[in-house]
């Protein structure tokens, strides 16, 4: 290999280390402050982001075994387990056993449960508003992050270079 091809190497090397270069920092950087304008409109439900998406989830979806529940929020059970708990002394879900298959454990909405989906349901157009995109960039970034999501899903994670 020549200095020139050494150097440029090199300087690609660096290049790729670079911050204002990565994917990943964005997203986690806007990620963060979503989550965080989320804070402020949920403390008043008294719910977390994690909290609320998995209400949201069972809104859309009352009944669904933990572990579709689990699949639908890219949660581990580590995760969604203590999160399922705490909405369950909040007497916002109930967890049971399916009479269909007892190793199942299915979640449901309890009626307080369902009643706060009418008292979050301000929270959307909240968001839309301080969210700094005009619909039609929302609709291209969901579209985007979800078609990721959907090839994360249908990959492992080696990389052969």
């Amino acid at each position: 290999m020549s200095l020139a091809t050494q150097g440029a190497a090199a300087v690609d090397a660096a290049a790729a280390l670079c911050l204002d270069n990565q994917l990943c920092f964005p997203l986690y950087a806007c990620s963060k402050e979503i989550v965080r304008r989320y804070g402020t409109l949920l403390e008043e439900l008294g719910l977390t982001y994690t909290q609320y998406i998995c209400m949201m989830a069972l809104w859309e979806h009352d009944g669904i075994s933990v572990r579709e529940l689990g699949d639908r929020l890219f949660l581990d059970s580590g995760t969604l387990t203590p999160l399922l708990k705490k909405l369950e002394a909040r007497g916002l879900v109930a967890r049971e056993r399916s009479l269909e298959d007892e190793r199942r454990l299915v979640v449901r909405l309890t009626d307080e449960g369902r009643a706060l989906r009418e008292a979050a349901s301000h929270v959307p157009g909240q968001m839309a508003c301080v969210v700094p995109l005009s619909p039609e960039e929302g609709a291209q970034l969901a579209g985007l992050l979800w078609t990721l999501l959907a090839r994360f899903a249908k990959e492992d994670d080696t990389c052969e270079l």
